[in-house]
């Protein structure tokens, strides 16, 4: 009878640590902190900025199809030299976009890469940025097979009316309708009235590849 009771007690002090280890450890679905921080780095270097661009992230729905005048202009905000040749601009771009990544860099260059042609090199042109700021950040992100799905809510901080009386921010939704306003002073205020206001925003869903522990696009798609 005892030898039956200490069975039954060994048996349930096994469920239970089975029961509370199956609860306890992260789900494969699961995205933790460090893989969120991975995948918000990788989308600030392929997001731009509406007046260069056109849209900070357009959709596609392959990589190779996507804005080209968007492709270049994300290669050449990456870049860490201004003087290249067009063999390292291909190169920036297999380390931005992936081994799947096909288009080739036009030989002539273009409006932001221009071609030398008697060194045969191409020279990264300034930019003109206008004062509204083109901000992202995630609202969900999901494991799936081969990588993550995510959900981002776009807008933008326009500094437009910012004078040295007035240090309010205007919070736009992309299509440039006002959302609300914010004090510079207040850290963190502009993405939580993003946040709150979600609903009035622009969503976007990001398809991203893992692939030798590093992330890369695919494609961009409405919600």
């Amino acid at each position: 009878m005892k030898k039956l009771i200490t069975i039954i007690i060994i048996l349930v002090i096994i469920f239970v640590a089975m029961f509370a280890y199956k609860n306890l450890k992260p789900k494969a679905s699961e995205i933790n902190v460090q893989e969120i921080e991975k995948i918000e780095n990788y989308i600030n270097q392929i997001y731009m900025w509406k007046e260069v661009t056109g849209e900070a992230l357009p959709y596609f729905e392959d990589i190779n199809q996507a804005n080209e005048i968007w492709i270049w202009e994300v290669v050449k905000k990456n870049l860490e030299e201004y003087e290249l040749s067009h063999s390292q601009i291909q190169e920036k771009a297999k380390e931005l976009f992936g081994e799947n990544f096909t288009k080739e860099f036009p030989k002539e260059g273009t409006d932001a890469l221009i071609y030398d042609e008697e060194n045969d090199k191409y020279y990264a042109e300034g930019l003109s940025l206008d004062q509204q700021e083109d901000v992202f950040i995630i609202n969900t992100a999901s494991k799936i097979e081969n990588g993550y799905e995510i959900e981002i809510i776009e807008y933008l901080e326009d500094y437009s009316e910012t004078t040295t009386e007035k240090s309010n921010i205007i919070i736009r939704n992309i299509d440039g309708s006002k959302i609300g306003e914010i004090d510079t002073n207040d850290e963190g205020q502009a993405k939580e009235l993003a946040k709150s206001n979600k609903d009035k925003l622009t969503k976007k869903k990001i398809l991203l590849k893992l692939e030798n522990e590093k992330i890369y696009v695919e494609k961009v798609y409405q919600p």
